[in-house]
């Protein structure tokens, strides 16, 4: 005789009692699967089975046990030096490295996001800070020293003056490798008491002794990079006694920057004009409403900030290419408005200054150009000394009186990087040009050369780091104790894929 059919409350008990009550629950006439929150198909028992098969409630499971075995480990121990979740350890290094500022977690709304896609208790920001911020600044500085051991490298050190009027500096270090560029990597952050050859030499040992606790590697320092400040003349001077393979070399870019600065100090209309049209149109919305409305083709004039390499030659490209339609639009306005609209009207109308501006854009715009170039990562040794030849090589040409004083300043540039000298006739050694080694340090071997194939000659990256230190201290962040700070822009510049360049391009 053929079976009798369940009717379907004994069905769903029957699910129920085979497969647990920890698995399925019912309701009226619904099998519910705890697991994935959801009805299922309770017709047939193959049904049941197919959906316990199905990857979304296999995945379910894990988590519900991943879940259970947390909770456990919780309950046997309070201590959490001792047992500390790897889940808080991930938050914190993923908010610090994102400059996600920790007092976020105290946001209802997010942690109650994270707890919902994590399924975790999120921890307070305190828990973060006292217990796991020191872990992932360690695990970072363990990172670098596992990548850079057994290399040879090179250093570069700035400082700058913070908001808070602090004298900061920044320690890059980057590998040196025969046949590629290699990563590079925010190594220490310090408030210096003053700025002097003394506390940056004290600094440049305290970092590699960071890097290396076991002892300083003193041979495996090749290069030390930074700007041409007579402090820093000195300081690589006093190092070269403990590091005597190292070439001291002044930044290329920063040296392009200073040529560029005589260029604008020979034109003065120039830069009148320069700094004040900016002026015109900076928090004004009804002159800028003029401007779009008289010429909505081209963009606002450019706000160059002096100590911003190139940037006020690019403000003299743009006065070149729309000189007619700023000078017609300045004319437009009244000039007893503003003292800027009076000194930028007298200045546009007199009669050398087209002729100034064409001069700056046909001669040296290759200045601004070069100085874009230096900045470029993995570039060859022999590429950048090649685009600062070609600089000096345009500048030669140049006729005038300006053009002269400009390439005087060019030559007393030069001529005071005697390591960039260094570089250059080690460049010339590896493409074969020439084949003695007098002149250069004593201590280097011909093995060491090989390694200042994609040696640096710019200190792009310090400026980088300080890029991200100005972001990391904002305004409402002045509170920001300076050994906290440190870690979190260590861990911020270096987190990610520590086999590539790991320091963001924010320059």
């Amino acid at each position: 005789m053929p079976k009798e059919k369940k009717n379907l409350s004994s069905r769903l008990n029957t699910f129920v009692s085979e497969f647990g009550t920890n698995v399925f629950s019912i309701d009226s006439r619904i099998l519910f699967c705890k697991y994935c929150e959801t009805k299922v198909d309770s017709e047939r028992r193959s049904s049941v089975i197919q959906h316990l098969k199905t990857e979304k409630h296999l995945r379910s499971v894990k988590r519900k046990e991943d879940q259970k075995e947390t909770k456990c480990q919780l309950l046997l121990t309070n201590d959490l030096s001792s047992k500390k979740s790897k889940f808080n350890l991930n938050l914190c290094k993923a908010m610090v490295s994102a400059n996600i500022p920790l007092n976020k977690l105290s946001n209802v709304e997010f942690r109650k996001f994270l707890e919902d896609c994590s399924g975790k208790d999120i921890p307070t920001e305190s828990v973060l800070r006292k217990f796991y911020l020191d872990d992932c600044y360690n695990e970072i500085i363990e990172k670098i020293r596992r990548r850079v051991f057994n290399r040879k490298i090179w250093v570069s050190l700035d400082e700058t003056t913070d908001a808070e009027g602090r004298f900061i500096a920044n320690v890059i270090i980057g590998t040196l490798e025969e046949d590629t560029a290699g990563p590079i990597f925010l190594l220490n952050t310090e408030e210096l008491e003053k700025t002097n050859h003394s506390t940056v030499s004290k600094l440049f040992d305290k970092s590699l002794g960071i890097l290396w606790p076991d002892g300083i590697r003193h041979d495996d320092v090749l290069l030390f990079l930074s700007d041409a400040a007579p402090y820093m003349i000195k300081c690589g001077k006093s190092l070269n006694a403990l590091y005597s393979k190292m070439v001291h070399v002044t930044c290329a870019a920063h040296g392009l920057h200073r040529v560029s600065e005589e260029v604008r100090n020979q034109f003065s209309t120039v830069d009148k004009i320069v700094a004040n049209v900016k002026k015109i149109f900076k928090k004004a919305p009804s002159r800028v409403q003029i401007f779009k409305s008289y010429a909505p083709e081209i963009p606002l004039p450019p706000e160059p900030i002096i100590t911003r390499w190139g940037t006020w030659i690019n403000a003299v490209l743009y006065y070149c290419k729309y000189y007619e339609k700023i000078r017609d639009v300045v004319n437009m306005l009244d000039s007893n408005d503003a003292l800027s609209i009076k000194v930028s009207k007298k200045n546009l109308v007199k009669e050398h200054v087209q002729n100034d501006l064409v001069y700056i854009t046909s001669n040296f715009k290759v200045l601004s150009e070069s100085i874009l170039k230096l900045q470029t990562k993995n570039m060859p040794l022999a590429e950048s000394l090649s685009i600062v030849d070609n600089v000096q090589t345009q500048l030669k040409s140049v006729q005038g009186e300006p053009g002269k004083k400009v390439y005087e300043k060019m030559e007393n540039v030069l001529s005071k990087n005697i390591g960039l000298k260094t570089l250059n006739q080690i460049s010339s050694i590896l493409n074969g040009s020439i084949s003695t080694m007098d002149g250069l340090p004593e201590d280097l071997t011909t093995n060491d050369l090989i390694f200042y194939k994609y040696a640096p000659i710019t200190s792009v990256d310090v400026e980088r780091s300080f890029s991200a230190y100005k972001n990391l201290l904002s305004h409402n962040r002045r509170s920001f104790k300076l050994e906290n700070i440190k870690k979190h822009l260590i861990i911020q510049c270096n987190s990610g894929n520590y086999n590539n360049y790991l320091i963001p391009n924010m320059i």
